[in-house]
């Protein structure tokens, strides 16, 4: 997990370039599309997205709808993406700030 961290805050300089970093770990690292279930309801996490107030969300797809949903409160599933590992050092760097 520090070893997942240390690479994605490397050459950071504040918590906002730390977000960046695990934001493009993310994106490289992350398979999707991935089937889960949010609120009881099959989605597809089509992709993520990093919002202007610096949240890393999972874009949520079922139908024609689309959600948002922070990173953070995904519900994975079992077993879990290829990458998931990021998000697990993404949500223990959360808790460490």
């Amino acid at each position: 997990m520090d070893a997942l961290i240390a690479d994605a805050t490397l050459d950071c300089y504040n918590d906002s370039e730390c977000v960046t970093g695990f934001y493009t770990m993310l994106t490289d690292n992350l398979a999707v599309p991935f089937q889960t279930v949010v609120l009881g309801v099959d989605v597809t996490v089509t992709g993520l997205d990093l919002t202007k107030d610096e949240q890393i969300t999972a874009v949520c797809k079922r139908g024609r709808a689309k959600q948002r949903i922070p990173i953070l409160d995904l519900p994975l599933p079992t077993p879990p993406p290829e990458g998931a590992e990021w998000i697990d050092a993404y949500r223990h760097w959360v808790k460490g700030i």
